[in-house]
């Protein structure tokens, strides 16, 4: 993909312009306006992609403005606003996005973690805390953040990872290695829970979690350019009501979950997503009735609901997943 403003020279005619750290980001800051980003998002995102171009850190961005930038840098940094004034997310310029204190390498095989998706980490990982060794299913894994998250956070935790894509398979595993939790999680390609069979036991699981697809389809083409252009379409797409992948998860969880074993959604907090999914929940008349979680901005986000049952019905084998399994 070239640059845009001309490709390469355009960059290079941008970077003759710059005279210091400081003034390649106002540069790159306006040219981020002029492309229809807000104030406060352009100037985070110029600082981001000088970081990522320059090698710095945000400490040495603030404490030496004035100071020179490399000619070699000024290109870099050139070529990454022009390609984000264009479209491009800045997390796939950059190659990594922070979630849960964990920077996981991303790229257009997946979608890209975001805030909202921390919520229900935070509820998975407070839930599970008091069980010593839970065993936990990331449906749809993508990059590998919930999962990598909760283990992070879960030192007793062991996982299980899905997703229908094995290039974003191939992400979730590098991202695994580098943060030394390949040892703990077993891949699985395959399709909703239909992976899961022959690996994860009947009653198996403490808890199954995914942020499925919840975009209808017909709103998928209304998404701000840089999602509707760049980001894997399969990872948004959710049916016609949004809700198409949450039916089949709720329709199969209750077979692989132990009793008191938690199925943990993320949904849409536009419309009326979260209350619907509940209703599929109770419906299924193997749970208890789900609770729903708002976000830090007070939208409904996350529902939660524990499988009906005792936890002293006989404990599942462990020993049908063998952790680091290449899908």
């Amino acid at each position: 993909m070239t640059p845009g403003r001309g490709g390469a020279a355009g960059a290079r005619a941008d970077r003759a312009e710059y005279s210091t750290r400081e003034d390649a980001r106002a540069r790159g800051l306006a040219r981020l306006r002029e492309a229809g980003l807000d104030p406060r998002e352009a100037w985070v995102e110029a600082d981001l992609l000088l970081r990522h171009a320059a090698g710095l850190t945000r400490e040495e961005t603030l404490l030496r403005p004035s100071a020179p930038l490399a000619d070699e840098a000024g290109e870099a940094y050139a070529a990454l606003i022009a390609r984000r004034a264009a479209g491009w997310p800045s997390a796939y310029l950059t190659g990594r996005r922070e979630f849960c204190g964990l920077l996981l390498d991303v790229d257009p095989r997946v979608l890209i973690p975001r805030p909202e998706t921390e919520r229900l980490v935070e509820v998975a990982a407070a839930a599970l805390a008091a069980r010593p060794a839970p065993l936990i299913v990331d449906v749809g894994t993508g990059s590998g953040a919930i999962a990598l998250a909760l283990l992070h956070l879960l030192p007793g935790a062991r996982a299980v990872a899905t997703d229908l894509s094995d290039g974003a398979l191939a992400v979730a595993r590098a991202n695994a290695e580098r943060l030394g939790l390949a040892g703990r999680i077993s891949w699985r390609l395959g399709d909703g829970l239909d992976a899961l069979a022959g690996v994860v036991p009947p009653a198996g699981a403490d808890a199954i979690c995914a942020n499925p697809p919840y975009v209808p389809t017909a709103e998928v083409e209304a998404l701000v350019r840089e999602i509707r252009e760049h980001e894997p379409r399969g990872a948004l797409d959710g049916g016609p009501d949004g809700l198409a992948v949450h039916r089949r998860i709720v329709g199969d969880a209750a077979a692989y979950l132990r009793p008191g074993g938690l199925l943990i959604l993320e949904t849409s907090a536009l419309g009326r997503q979260a209350r619907a999914v509940a209703a599929l929940i109770a419906a299924e008349r193997t749970f208890a009735p789900a609770e729903i979680v708002r976000d830090y901005a007070g939208l409904d986000r996350v529902v939660v609901a524990a499988r009906l049952g005792t936890l002293n019905e006989g404990a599942p084998p462990r020993g049908a997943v063998k952790w680091g399994d290449a899908p």
